[in-house]
């Protein structure tokens, strides 16, 4: 794969749907050298096949990766660090609710594994690509929600089983991964600074297929969002500002949403559970599964 020299490269995952897909498109228009992360062969070709009209000259690359599973994220990696030699940006965007009840390739709870997890796993095995970015300052941009507020984390103890029927089918657990995109985006901000910046964002309610994978019981959520969100373009436009707009170059650290900055809820602000998952997060894979 050759990686230019004159544009910015960003990976993006969960860009064959909804604000990804929006997001990429908008980025080929700036002239991003893109490269995709999902699980559908079939959606990525769609996907690069509809860019490379926009962004003629300028190739999509994809690759195929279950980002719930740590040896996937691990593979998917390598293949990163043996055909290119650096990345500008990073946005973790792949993610989803499930209202029953699914463990991971790892045995974890799946919107843990890839919600939170997948955030985790992917940014550690890319951080040698992005600390090589020619750039001033690489960027790595990761999608939250306002779902964040209705998190009430108050021990860390079990904190990635899901409370069955108790968090309503999945709703409250997405809404801790979400708060946990914060702990996480926090944290590695601090540890990353100066250089390189990273922030998060809420990218509104939007008209996806969010709760899709749900069969009937995610029904009422797809058609809430389908009659009530705003575009999956609206919803991008802030993945976009972090990514490209020169007013966040000195800015790591921060919560974003419709592109301002805003204070995310009292408990995300908590630097020592920030700090303390940080830890409990990388850590919480055995060395037997690695």
């Amino acid at each position: 794969m050759n990686v230019s020299s004159e544009r910015k490269v960003c990976l993006i995952t969960g860009a064959t749907s909804g604000i990804g897909r929006a997001a990429a498109r908008e980025l080929a228009r700036r002239d991003y050298q893109l490269i995709l992360v999902g699980r559908s062969e079939e959606r990525c070709l769609a996907t690069v096949a509809e860019l490379a009209e926009i962004s003629e000259g300028n190739p999509v690359e994809y690759f195929l990766a279950d980002l719930s599973s740590y040896k996937s994220i691990q593979e998917l990696g390598i293949r990163l660090r043996s055909c290119i030699d650096h990345i500008d940006v990073l946005v973790n965007n792949a993610g989803a609710v499930f209202m029953r009840e699914e463990r991971s390739a790892d045995n974890i709870e799946m919107t843990w594994a890839l919600n939170h997890f997948g955030y985790v796993w992917l940014t550690e095995a890319l951080l040698p690509l992005i600390e090589k970015s020619p750039c001033d300052h690489p960027r790595i941009v990761n999608v939250s929600s306002a779902a964040h507020q209705r998190a009430r984390i108050k021990t860390l103890d079990g904190v990635f089983e899901r409370k069955d029927l108790k968090d309503l089918m999945g709703y409250f657990t997405y809404g801790e991964t979400k708060l946990a995109n914060l702990w996480f985006t926090f944290e590695l901000a601090r540890r990353l600074a100066p250089r390189i910046r990273v922030n998060a964002l809420h990218p509104g309610f939007v008209a996806t297929r969010f709760a899709g994978n749900n069969g009937i019981i995610g029904l009422p959520i797809s058609i809430l969002t389908m009659i009530f969100g705003i575009s999956p373009e609206e919803g991008a436009k802030t993945i976009v500002h972090l990514v490209d707009s020169p007013s966040v170059e000195d800015v790591t650290g921060a919560y974003f949403v419709r592109e301002k900055e805003v204070l995310p809820s009292a408990l995300a602000r908590d630097e020592k559970l920030a700090e303390e998952f940080f830890e409990l997060s990388r850590g919480f894979i055995s060395v037997d599964t690695r």
